[in-house]
């Protein structure tokens, strides 16, 4: 039997490629479950994280220490703090082999070099009439989430903290969840409070400011609103499980964010010229980050279909993670079969991926045709992991149909754009008699009378 499905374009539509609510859907058991083992009673995510968020509101780092313990069994180091100093993220990059060490630095240069071109500029144009322009300002301090859970994503800190350092944001705070998370077991209190090296080492690699063995709710509420030893900041960034995303939703309005991610997604467009091994492979790439993750190609060639989902059944069985792909191919994935390449495009923009992967013999000849997507991979030695570390562009993009609006993050997420005006007394006086027009338009009596001011000569 196949680990994945075969579908029609129709059959797909009303399925795998119907976008729902992410809060709509039925929450699992075992979440349910670690809610009433937590809280001691049932209560929904929502309703669970609004609870850590006021009790860290309220009491800071006492709060942040309790739901440490309880949540992901860290009780804080020696000094009963959570945070991390500098001297154990450089012990970490130096316990790195050589050759993990020139990956790091690596995929850190590239993702740096490739933010610096985006262009952030401040712009002045004086004229006679005056001046007008803007300023761009960068933020002061941003938070920068980084997953813990069963695969810690050092990658994910270079793709946030590196873009941050460029646009020049003052302090770039860190927080992951000590001991890798999901242990039920508390970690013994040490430097590195159970963070693993690989991200200790991507912290000093990245040069951040301050790094926190906190995950979860907690977490986000502490950067949030701060506490005694956490500083609040103006932005959070990066992606999270359930219960971080559910957080930085509730914490907006306190706190800028970079946007809600749900669970990854990678659409494959794929001819008759695909190597049925590699789409597999990509496929499977993606399955394992999440059991709610989306692995999904789209073909009008029934015996590709046919040799990927064989490819994807003879691959399956020698990964690390294999029960997790499994189910995100029974549960969200598959392999649906269109009328032609333009059908495939057209799904595709109507589901906007946040990965859209062009494995055709003429990729470029689709790329025009991409109204919708996170990121786009074109052909098939350009294929998604190697966005996932070092090509450069920052992976953290938009899911769940948000690329119909949103971007990935880059170098603009933590920037200000302030507007700049300055005329001179002639412009001022000769644009008030239109303003005040507008002005009495709208029923808004001062307006008119501040611009009408400027607009008689002086006495």
């Amino acid at each position: 039997m196949s680990v994945i499905r075969i579908l029609d374009a129709a059959e797909a539509g009303s399925t795998i490629l119907r976008r729902r609510r992410w809060e709509d859907q039925e929450m699992p058991p075992q979440v349910l479950n670690g809610i009433e083992r937590i809280f001691g009673e049932r209560l929904g995510p929502a309703e669970a994280v609004a609870r850590i968020l006021a009790d860290v509101r309220a009491r800071g780092d006492a709060a942040l220490l309790d739901w440490s313990a309880r949540i992901d069994g860290v009780s804080g180091g020696p000094d009963g703090r959570l945070e991390i100093g500098q001297a154990t993220w450089v012990e970490a990059y130096e316990r790195l082999s050589g050759a993990e060490r020139a990956a790091l630095d690596a995929a850190a240069g590239r993702v740096e070099a490739f933010h610096r071109r985006q262009p952030v500029d401040s712009w002045v144009d004086a004229g006679p009439e005056g001046t007008l322009g803007q300023l761009i300002r960068p933020i002061e301090r941003v938070g920068v989430y980084v997953p813990g859970g069963t695969a810690p994503l050092p990658s994910s800190l270079l793709m946030a903290a590196i873009p941050a350092k460029v646009a020049g944001v003052g302090q770039v705070v860190v927080c992951t969840p000590g001991r890798g998370g999901g242990s039920p077991s508390p970690v013994e209190a040490g430097p590195g409070l159970g963070v693993p090296d690989w991200i200790l080492a991507a912290a000093y690699r990245a040069a951040v400011d301050r790094v926190f063995a906190l995950g979860g709710a907690q977490a986000i509420a502490a950067l949030a609103y701060g506490t005694q030893s956490v500083p609040a900041v103006d932005k959070i960034v990066g992606a999270g499980g359930l219960f971080v995303t559910l957080a930085k939703r509730q914490v907006v309005g306190s706190v800028g964010i970079d946007g809600l991610f749900g669970p990854t997604e990678t659409l494959l467009i794929a001819d008759e010229s695909a190597n049925p091994a590699w789409a597999a492979a990509d496929l499977l790439a993606q399955a394992e980050h999440d059991v709610l993750a989306s692995p999904l190609l789209l073909t009008p060639s029934r015996r590709l279909a046919e040799a990927v989902a064989a490819e994807v059944a003879a691959q399956l069985e020698g990964l690390s993670r294999a029960e997790i792909a499994a189910a995100a191919l029974k549960g969200r994935g598959g392999l649906v079969i269109t009328a032609d390449l333009a059908q495939a495009m057209e799904l595709a923009n109507a589901y906007a991926p946040e990965h859209l992967c062009l494995l055709v013999k003429d990729p470029w000849s689709l790329v025009g045709k991409v109204r919708h997507a996170g990121g786009i991979f074109v052909g098939e030695y350009s294929f998604e992991v190697l966005g996932d570390y070092v090509a450069g562009p920052s992976h953290i993009m938009p899911t769940e149909g948000s690329a119909r609006y949103a971007s990935a993050l880059s170098v603009v997420d933590f920037v200000k754009r302030i507007s700049l005006i300055a005329l001179g007394p002639e412009a001022g006086a000769s644009l008030a008699t239109q303003a005040a027009i507008l002005a009495r338009g709208e029923q808004l009596t001062a307006h008119a009378a501040a611009a009408e001011m400027r607009a008689r000569p002086s006495a």
